[in-house]
């Protein structure tokens, strides 16, 4: 089982403030989990979201960049 972590523990993960986690939540866009009044998020659903969220870096060949003056 995964370990569940507070707000603050997936802000300070994360390197955001505890508003961001909490409205992630309200939008739903992360999974949490409910345990009384109390709000976790698991290590496994953290790691999802960080994965569903990175972006790639898109390779360019030489001379396609246009230099700007």
């Amino acid at each position: 089982m995964d370990r569940l972590l507070t707000v603050e523990q997936v802000a300070e993960v994360l390197g955001t403030g505890v508003r961001f986690p909490r409205r992630l939540i309200e939008e739903r866009r992360i999974t949490f989990v409910k345990v009384g009044r109390h709000v976790r998020i698991s290590e496994s659903a953290l790691t999802a979201f960080v994965a569903e969220h990175t972006v790639q870096p898109v390779a360019v060949r030489p001379g396609v960049l246009r230099r700007v003056a």
